[in-house]
């Protein structure tokens, strides 16, 4: 049966996450009612990240496989895109890929990135779209701080407490901060799996470096604490976006 890649972009503040729920609505639950009304098939879009409420993307990947052979790529995508409107769902781009291909498991490499608007007056244009911080940040602190999260750590401390994941041993491969503009603030990392919260509870605590409240140097102690209590508080999800997943040249 052709299997089909989705690359799947979403404004997540309407969803309470990614994944199909009994109750609420869920930007799996809306790409597969799409499907459903133009194949006639119930089958599951899979997708790599399975992300939160509020929880935006630009790069989500997914996976859908159909047993009617008269549908291409193209065609696949139109149709979920004029059904899924006026949702803030789209995809922007789809091809056949191998039967062995899994958005998720067949993943390599997920990259997120966290948006922070550094001012003291409120925001109009970014509810819910990034995290208003009004006291001033210092960046080199933060990028300091940063350094000494990334490698393969023991990320008990940056977990939520119902992360149902086996180990918190993950590789982080990319964590930097930069200046967008005078008031935005990008932070990027790179891992091939994250722990439930762990980006957002990570820049919960580098936060708390950039205000001055801690040093970098603490950062290192909450690692080494293994212990939720020990980090910052949980960023608010608003300001995440899942922005690409990459897979082996094979796929």
């Amino acid at each position: 049966m052709p299997r089909f890649k989705l690359k799947i972009e979403y404004d997540g503040r309407p969803y309470i996450g990614w994944q199909r729920q009994l109750y609420g609505p869920t930007i799996q639950n809306f790409l597969e009612n799409a499907v459903f009304n133009f194949s006639g098939e119930r089958v599951e879009v899979a997708g790599a990240g399975r992300t939160d409420r509020g929880v935006h993307a630009t790069g989500q990947v997914a996976h859908v496989q159909l047993a009617n052979h008269k549908f291409d790529a193209q065609r696949i995508m139109k149709a979920i895109n004029a059904l899924i409107s006026p949702e803030p769902i789209v995809v922007v781009e789809a091809e056949e890929v191998k039967e062995s291909f899994h958005a998720r498991f067949s993943a390599v490499e997920r990259c997120y990135r966290y948006e922070i608007l550094n001012r003291r007056a409120p925001t109009a244009l970014y509810r819910g779209l990034a995290w208003h911080v009004k006291t001033p940040l210092f960046l080199d602190a933060m990028q300091e701080a940063a350094q000494r999260l990334v490698g393969h750590h023991d990320f008990t401390s940056f977990r939520s407490r119902q992360c149902q994941s086996r180990s918190a041993e993950k590789t982080l491969d990319q964590l930097d901060i930069f200046r967008e503009s005078e008031n935005r603030i990008s932070i990027i990392a790179r891992s091939r799996s994250f722990l439930h919260h762990q980006m957002r509870n990570i820049v919960g605590t580098l936060a708390l470096v950039g205000i001055g409240k801690w040093t970098s140097c603490k950062v290192s102690d909450v690692l080494a604490a293994r212990q939720r209590s020990a980090a910052g508080p949980t960023a608010p999800a608003g300001g995440l976006y899942l922005t690409s997943v990459k897979y082996p040249d094979e796929h």
